[in-house]
């Protein structure tokens, strides 16, 4: 296995810059994930490090190798595309021994009937149909050798392209978005077997994606990708929990962090949508913030009190286990979205006067350009007043 070293990668299609100076160190046998919206680069990305697309600017290294201008055959990686990309009048077998016979078999070893009387010919194929038979077993689709693509389901094709890349044992794995086509609970399997997949191998994965539960789920650490941009690379829970700036705080979650414009009243207190929160901060009165706070972070309360929030309950989603409580509060362009524990929280309608209290390690500041305010003491939010556990 390689490490990967990606410097200073720029692209532009025309006048639209697609990747401004990419920059990203992946460590050998390291799960990346390159995760971000439709149009963001990172699969430009994943095809310049792939050697199909090339770059305007910047360098690529595998394993300590410039391999800039290198084919992508020479460059020791294995590609699986979104739509797996199996040719659909060759076998199962057929289409994941085809990198192996392109690899070791020479322009006449391949020729239909000829090739196979050729000195050493019979000895690579069997070589070959013994490598594709034993990573068939070992994805359990041992059995479908001899199907054709067509009669395959989109989790075993999914499987015969990632055996087919498999089989070369290469240096690197590229997938790009390999499961986006698959229907919802056979992606929370496929991703199980990625990841078993990788524990197993112990290869350098570097994994595209815009989903955030494949990226959380998945990696060793997740590259967020914005408008051609590298916003923050880290491992899943500091994304989540400690982002870089507003954008990666906005992207990162399910419902979204919540963002309120908060003023600071004087040291130590900011005033937000008609309540006041402490903080241990020295910033100073009259600065403009924004403030983050996960819907996850947010608890009930029983009555108004310093550093409580209320408002009107807009709407209630059921989710099974948890209930996603919009909330209007007063003089805030957005609802505010709690997630409740639903056996706590059952009796939640619309309509109802709701307070929520915030827990104290959850809430994020940033300046009002979006750049994150870190300080030396972290942020202390109070809920003044008993913690209600039920809803009444």
């Amino acid at each position: 296995m390689a490490s990967v070293s990606i410097q200073c990668i720029s692209k532009d299609y025309g006048q639209t810059p697609v990747l401004r100076s990419v920059s990203l160190s992946i460590a050998d046998g390291e799960f990346l994930t390159l995760l971000g919206p439709s149009g963001c680069g990172k699969s430009t990305l994943l095809r310049i490090l792939a050697g199909l697309e090339v770059q305007d600017v910047g360098s690529i290294s595998i394993g300590g190798r410039v391999v800039d201008g290198v084919r992508p055959k020479r460059r020791d990686i294995a590609m699986v595309f979104q739509s797996y990309a199996l040719y659909p009048h060759m076998s199962v077998a057929a289409n994941m021994a085809l990198p192996l016979r392109m690899y070791r078999l020479s322009a006449f070893q391949r020729l239909p009937f000829l090739g196979r009387l050729l000195r050493g010919a019979a000895q690579i194929t069997a070589d070959i149909d013994m490598e594709v038979s034993r990573t068939a077993n070992s994805l359990g689709i041992g059995h479908l050798l001899s199907r054709k693509p067509g009669q395959l389901s989109g989790g075993q094709r999914q499987r015969v392209a990632v055996g087919r890349a498999m089989v070369r044992h290469p240096a690197v794995f590229l997938l790009d978005e390999p499961l986006s086509n698959l229907d919802a609970k056979l992606r929370v399997q496929m991703r199980a077997e990625i990841k078993e997949l990788h524990r197993r191998l112990g290869g350098t994965f570097v994994y595209v994606t815009h989903d955030q539960a494949e990226a959380m789920t998945l990696s060793d650490r997740v590259a967020v990708m914005l408008d051609g941009e590298l916003l923050q690379v880290a491992p899943p829970q500091g994304i989540y929990s400690d982002p870089a700036n507003r954008r990666v705080a906005e992207f990162i979650g399910s419902p979204k962090i919540n963002m309120i414009d908060v003023v600071v009243r004087e040291r130590g207190l900011i005033d937000v949508a008609g309540a006041t929160l402490a903080i241990d901060s020295d910033i100073p009165t009259g600065t403009p913030l924004s403030l983050g706070i996960r819907p996850e972070a947010l608890c009930l309360a029983d009555h108004p009190g310093q550093g409580i929030l209320t408002g009107s309950v807009r709407m209630v989603e059921h989710m099974g286990s948890d209930l996603f409580v919009h909330l209007d509060l007063a003089g805030a362009d957005q609802p505010l979205i709690a997630r409740l524990l639903a056996e706590r929280a059952s009796r939640i309608a619309p309509g109802q006067r709701l307070h929520l209290g915030v827990r104290a390690d959850r809430v994020l500041l940033f300046t009002r350009d979006g750049q994150r305010l870190r300080r030396e003491a972290d942020l202390v939010c109070r809920c003044v007043t008993p913690l209600r556990e039920v809803a009444g």
